[in-house]
């Protein structure tokens, strides 16, 4: 599949087993077809906080996106992470996408000091916050504005995850896309709600759709690395051998996947990848 005859972006999402080893896959995938680096978020977990890597990956590369993949933002101060996400869209020109999803680790609520219950609710508060203050509004009583202004007007690029109802209509209330992490016999219907939420909200044009979907690209003991991640990785969803059986590791299966997903009509697919190897950027590219 050669997407560059196609109006189909694949981006890479990064593994997080080796934070310091991320500056190369960056520059590797910033010289290479790739769209966009992604970058998931858990609090509780060995992974590298998404905002700090990307800030940092944004300064090592001049072409590619930097999207969080999902940021857990009821996790996080509602006037600062509007500011933290401002700096990055315009220190980076507006290459960077904001990726958000609500968590469903109570273990991250917990140390966060949220309510698992109440994140939805809280992630809608916290967009109408952020959303008046990046349009450069004052935040309240007694509080002016909280800049800088982001380089897009009215925000970066906002994409939601998630599967519930609530998620997908918050595409149209909120947001400009939907991201998501689902096959593509999945994903269809997935893509079709939030479609018909834009319709109902009256948006114009089109909602951004983003496919993820798992790969690991090499010898044997590459996708061995990337399966023993991912396992570790959902074992507290109780469903890690299905994700793990999702895991594409041929260069044919994911030129498959490609193809399902820009046939649902995707704009872009994001290859996740959580094997370490950076040579993996390489091989990848070799697929397109």
């Amino acid at each position: 599949m050669n997407t560059a005859n196609t109006a189909l972006d694949v981006g890479l999402g990064l593994p997080i087993g080796d934070p310091a080893a991320l500056l190369t896959w960056a520059r590797r995938a910033d010289a290479g077809p790739f769209s966009t680096l992604g970058l998931l978020d858990r609090l509780v977990h060995d992974n590298p906080e998404p905002l700090v890597a990307l800030s940092v990956l944004a300064g090592a590369t001049s072409r590619v996106r930097v999207q969080t993949e999902v940021l857990l933002a009821p996790l996080r101060g509602t006037a600062l992470l509007a500011k933290q996400a401002a700096t990055l869209d315009r220190m980076t020109g507006g290459r960077f996408v904001l990726g958000l999803g609500v968590g469903g680790r109570e273990d991250d609520h917990l140390v966060a000091g949220t309510d698992l219950r109440s994140r939805g609710r809280l992630l809608d508060e916290q967009m109408g916050v952020m959303r008046r203050l990046w349009a450069g509004e004052a935040y309240g009583e007694g509080a002016g504005p909280v800049g800088p202004a982001p380089a897009r007007a009215g925000g970066p690029q906002v994409l939601f995850g998630g599967f519930q109802p609530a998620a997908l209509e918050r595409v149209a209330r909120w947001g400009d896309g939907f991201l998501a992490a689902a096959p593509p016999s999945w994903a269809g219907g997935l893509f079709d709600t939030v479609r018909r939420f834009w319709a109902a909200y009256g948006r114009d044009g089109e909602p951004r759709l983003v496919a993820q979907v798992n790969v690991a690209l090499g010898p044997a003991d590459v996708v061995e690395d990337a399966r023993s991640r991912l396992l570790a990785y959902y074992a507290f969803t109780g469903m890690a051998d299905r994700m793990a059986e999702g895991l594409l590791t041929t260069p044919a299966a994911i030129r498959a996947a490609l193809s399902a997903y820009a046939g649902l009509g995707v704009h872009e697919v994001m290859l996740y990848c959580y094997g370490v190897d950076p040579d993996q950027v390489d091989r990848l590219a070799d697929v397109l």
